[in-house]
């Protein structure tokens, strides 16, 4: 069903963007865009296949579309725990990480979006952050990673590299990660990092690595048409 608030948003979170500001994109995948936000649909949060930081429950959820070989991913990764450090405590924002490896210039991402996935098997959302944490905090990007790394992580994050170890040479998630790079690219996607800003089954989209302060206008925006949710959590002053 279409909501009565969704071009508005569109509309001003577009005009935000262009008046201030500065992003990258993956440059060998997506062109730069004037900034303005295209509203779509997709699927929403699912905890039955999805991973979040955050309430489940938030009335606002970031869905990022992301590679874990994407040099820009990487910065966007900082900036959304920035996001979720202001946030989080409010309850009224969450973020769910959804994996769109680019394997024509990223061989090495799928498997990497897998490993994700065998330490969410072992720990949930909180292994399975901890872990593309872990990646991002090692790998070179552009698809330079020694694989090899992948259960030395799984290791520093205290999972049973046993398991792990199983679990990837399996196989098991290829399916599911193939899955999400089809959602992603049926919703627009041309690279990444991918974002939509979600609300009552609507969603405006963001392509590269926003910046701190454009993510937070975006947002408190969108948290405007959020019954009973505020911009500024609970615990600030």
């Amino acid at each position: 069903m279409k909501s009565n608030y969704a071009l508005p948003i569109t509309i001003i979170i577009a005009g935000a963007l262009i008046a201030g500001a500065i992003y990258f994109s993956n440059t060998k995948q997506v062109a730069q865009n004037d900034g303005t936000p295209q509203k779509t649909s997709i699927r929403p949060y699912d905890p039955t296949v999805d991973h979040i930081l955050g309430n489940p429950n938030a009335s606002v959820k970031v869905i990022e579309y992301a590679d874990l070989e994407c040099p820009y991913c990487s910065v966007f990764e900082k900036t959304m725990h920035q996001i979720m450090d202001y946030y989080g405590t409010s309850g009224n924002v969450a973020w769910v990480y959804r994996p769109l490896p680019l394997t024509q210039i990223h061989s090495k991402a799928p498997k990497e979006a897998e490993a994700a996935e065998c330490a969410a098997e072992q720990g949930g959302d909180v292994a399975f952050y901890k872990y593309i944490d872990g990646v991002y905090a090692v790998t070179p990007g552009e698809n330079n990673l020694d694989l090899a790394q992948l259960p030395l992580i799984a290791g520093k994050i205290g999972l049973d590299v046993t398991a792990f170890n199983q679990c990837l040479a399996s196989g098991k998630y290829a399916a599911k990660v193939q899955k999400s790079v089809d959602e992603a690219m049926k919703a627009g996607a041309q690279g990444t990092p991918f974002t939509l800003i979600t609300i009552g089954g609507e969603a405006v989209t963001l392509s590269g690595a926003q910046p701190y302060d454009s993510m937070r206008a975006a947002i408190d925006t969108v948290l405007q048409y959020a019954p009973g949710a505020t911009s500024t959590p609970t615990s600030m002053q």
